[in-house]
């Protein structure tokens, strides 16, 4: 039990913070179950290993700020409890560099980041918390000169650079509340601090619902961004003609093994040549224009051929599983295949 001093009568903002640690666990489940998929994090295997321990980490957070609030079991004075504080932030670094920085080189050095989590369980609780804010707040530095070095892609990725952005003062408010711990009850304290890991997660899923490629869309815009020009010898013009015709009349996006390289083979570039063109002339990356052409060819079918089953439709037209096809239709058209279907069956003439 907890000393009686620490032992209040529930408040709202204390239910607040249960309801949102309860979502926030059914979240990080549910997005290491289908977003951390490989197929999302092709070439991306640290970000993708990264992310699900910053999963697995806000969650144990979470359940032990649920347990402090419902006065069961105080893990928030533990030395599990500081190392789970100072392993969010280099967590979170390393799920997210390799996404907004796609350049940069791995190297045994990123192993540094780790450090404070070695030293987190030494450290007496006073001085653990505060100090566990401050080293975020040099993670959140970088966060933000990282988004800012995309702001040339904000027109073509609002949503993504939102979410980002929301991330960013989700994290402000956070260190915010660091600061103000002398000033707040520990019970207050830890219901905001819960309160705000749940609206993060919140706030994920709300974007995942619109932008399932919301880790590829991102990755491709960054890329862009840090790449320098290839194609100061490549006839644009030409090769968007011969790129549309490959799409459009050899339908190369039934091919469901179809990614970049190939692609880019088949026109004659490379594979930093055609995702620039993609990107500069058509003002989209590889993953959404490809899906572009499977959804209208989808739409086609689903018209055309009220017989076929939805599963077939989708297999058609390049995509590998249902949910896939789910996910990329729903986020271009803004429903379901079948409710697509559905409207159209009501409005075609009888």
């Amino acid at each position: 039990m907890l000393p009686a001093d620490l032992m209040i009568s529930n408040n709202p903002m204390q239910t607040l913070a249960t309801l949102l640690i309860g979502f926030s666990v059914f979240s990080a489940l549910l997005l290491a179950l289908t977003h951390f998929r490989y197929k999302n994090y092709q070439g991306h295997t640290l970000a993708q290993a990264m992310g699900i321990i910053l999963l697995l980490t806000l969650s144990s957070l979470q359940l032990a700020h649920f347990a402090y609030l419902q006065n069961t079991v105080d893990v928030i004075h533990s030395p599990y409890y500081a190392v789970l504080l100072f392993a969010v932030a280099p967590a979170f670094y390393l799920f997210s560099k390799p996404l907004l920085q796609p350049f940069s080189v791995t190297s045994p050095r990123q192993l540094l980041h780790l450090l404070p989590i070695l030293l987190a369980p030494l450290l007496p609780y006073t001085l653990a918390l505060p100090l566990a804010f401050a080293v975020g707040t040099g993670y959140l530095l970088w966060l933000a000169r990282s988004l800012y070095a995309l702001r040339a892609q904000r027109s073509r990725f609002q949503l993504e650079l939102m979410l980002l952005g929301g991330v960013f003062v989700i994290a402000i408010a956070v260190l915010i509340l660091g600061l103000s711990l002398p000033l707040l009850t520990e019970k207050w304290f830890f219901s905001l601090y819960a309160s705000a890991i749940g609206c993060a997660f919140l706030l994920t899923q709300l974007v995942l619902n619109v932008t399932p490629q919301l880790s590829t869309d991102v990755s491709e815009a960054a890329a862009e961004t840090y790449a320098v020009s290839t194609l100061n010898n490549v006839n644009c013009d030409a090769a968007l003609a011969e790129l549309e015709a490959c799409m459009q009349e050899e339908e190369l996006f039934r091919r469901p093994d179809l990614d970049l390289p190939t692609l880019a083979a088949h026109i004659g570039l490379s594979s930093h040549q055609l995702s620039e063109l993609i990107n500069t002339r058509l003002g989209k990356g590889f993953s959404r224009y490809v899906r572009e052409f499977r959804v209208e060819a989808a739409e086609d079918m689903l018209q055309e051929e009220p017989s076929a089953s939805v599963l077939s439709v989708g297999m058609s037209v390049g995509f590998t599983s249902q949910s896939t096809f789910y996910e990329a239709f729903r986020e271009l058209t803004g429903m379901t295949p079948g409710q697509f279907r559905k409207i159209h069956a009501l409005s075609a003439p009888q």
